[in-house]
């Protein structure tokens, strides 16, 4: 037994690496086994290492409370079984809330409490250009936006050419292999993952999508190789507590698999990961036509991933089962030929208010084909589009409102109203008749928040602009005497 304690800290949610040395002939990826129990008091937890290449293995883990955690390594090969130590885990830093959990079947939070909201954007592949400038840009506006979640990509799509873009090794479709993994690609993308959590946004990480369509051949591996991807890969990234796993994005249109390959695959997942990140499957749509969702009732699944063009349905989606809902795809603002990527600013800022008053959350994306840095939904750089600013406007009303709007609605404490397209001249509300109420007139498209004069209780009318896209933010203020 290797006895090894070097005073190392790690603060909670953080990540401990343990660095060993290894064999490197012959297929260290799939011939060496390699994990490590970390204990604290009587809890135990068991990830995976890995092979990162050159002889180089590496355990990772994000411990989950302050306290000394003890290890010991356990593998096939001799001179990496058996090497223990220990390390402090110390309280959070400033800004550290933890993993995203979900919270009261409908909403999120951090694993600290903290509530968390999800904001997010769709940039599936910035990370697989090879240009760094275009990255750090896409930081920035990250970093200058509302969004606080990211959908990316892992696994390239068939016109695809750019350099550190394949998780296998190999440069090309001919010379692909598939039995070993390209670390400098993982290694480029942690340190992605890593600027993501500081700046607070979640990776939602999309494992698998039908977009190679058999070039790469990436999309139809059959199941030892996609089990054999899935267990590196959260290995490598599940100690990291930003990280979110979206199994597949459009899974129904990958025709290569089932459903039942799918459960299998999320079932795969939810066993492999020490941390019980967040868990879902994202469908396609046939738009304005048809939809099929998965059966998110299914116990391996966390949250409803969704694409849909009706965010109305959101009402329906709750009634159904009790997992929050993300529309991480609602169609996006842009000028593509493509019906789901060129919507109005106007249509997606409608769009996110109708899923939030209605208890869910939407997601954002943007297709403009003619600009400087393209479609930011594939390539990152700058956001062109009009609703950004008026969904941050719409995320700073959210967090100023009760934790649980829903609730608070049905509580008669809070109400957020959405008229969506209505143009009404005025509206009749009902309100607790016991209670005194502020009512504010918001503008969503101007971005404007107007009080209306006086307090209110009862049964009342509340006149309107009559013009589209109106809310009505009505708040308790105290008892009627």
């Amino acid at each position: 037994m290797v006895k090894r304690f070097n005073g190392q800290e790690v603060e909670q949610w953080g990540q401990f690496e343990l660095t060993l040395d290894g064999p490197s002939a012959g297929n260290p990826f799939q011939e060496v086994r390699l994990s490590a129990q970390f204990q604290y008091k009587n809890l135990i937890v068991e990830p995976d290492g890995f092979y990162d290449g050159n002889g180089i293995y590496r355990i990772r883990f994000m411990p989950d409370r302050p306290g000394v955690w003890r290890y010991v390594t356990r593998s096939n090969i001799s001179e990496l079984d058996g090497h223990d130590g220990e390390f402090v885990c110390i309280q959070a830093a400033e800004g550290n809330h933890g993993p995203v959990r979900v919270k009261h079947s409908y909403l999120f939070a951090y694993e600290d409490g903290t509530p968390y909201m999800p904001f997010g954007t769709t940039c599936y592949h910035w990370t697989h250009h090879g240009n760094e400038e275009l990255e750090e840009l896409t930081l920035q506006t990250l970093k200058d936006s509302p969004f606080n979640k990211v959908r990316m990509c892992l696994l390239p799509t068939r016109d695809m050419r750019p350099p550190l873009n394949l998780v296998f090794a190999g440069t090309c479709p001919e010379d692909i292999d598939k039995t070993k993994f390209n670390p400098a690609f993982f290694t480029h993308l942690e340190s992605r993952i890593k600027d993501l959590m500081q700046l607070g946004i979640e990776a939602d990480l999309v494992l698998f999508h039908p977009y190679d369509k058999g070039y790469w051949g990436v999309d139809n591996m059959d199941a030892e190789s996609d089990a054999f991807y899935l267990r590196y890969v959260i290995a490598r990234l599940a100690s990291f507590r930003n990280v979110w796993w979206s199994l597949c994005n459009e899974y129904d249109f990958n025709s290569y698999k089932t459903v039942a390959d799918w459960d299998r695959l999320l079932q795969l997942t939810q066993g492999q990961d020490p941390y019980q990140h967040l868990r879902s499957i994202h469908n396609g749509t046939k738009m304005y036509k048809s939809s099929n969702l998965y059966d998110f009732s299914k116990p391996w699944i966390t949250h409803q991933s969704i694409q849909h063009w009706e965010a109305e349905l959101t009402t329906e989606w709750r009634e159904a089962v009790a997992k929050p809902i993300v529309i991480d795809e609602i169609s996006y603002e842009g000028n593509s030929s493509r019906r789901w990527g060129n919507i109005s600013g106007e249509e997606l800022t409608h769009r996110f208010w109708e899923g939030l008053s209605r208890g869910g959350f939407v997601g954002h994306g943007e297709s403009f084909i003619n600009k400087e840095t393209r479609a930011w939904i594939s390539s990152g750089g700058k956001l062109y589009g009009e609703s950004t600013e008026r969904i941050a406007f719409l995320r700073k009303v959210m967090e100023e409102g009760p934790e649980d709007w829903m609730a608070a609605r049905q509580e008669g404490s809070y109400m957020l109203l959405y008229f969506g397209r209505h143009q009404h001249a005025y509206k009749h509300v009902e309100l607790r008749k016991d209670a005194l109420y502020r009512i504010e007139i918001i503008d969503t498209w101007e971005m404007t928040i107007k009080q209306i004069e006086g307090t209110f209780s009862g049964t009342i009318k509340v006149d309107l602009p009559g013009k589209p896209y109106i809310a009505l933010r009505i708040s308790m203020i105290g008892n009627v005497n």
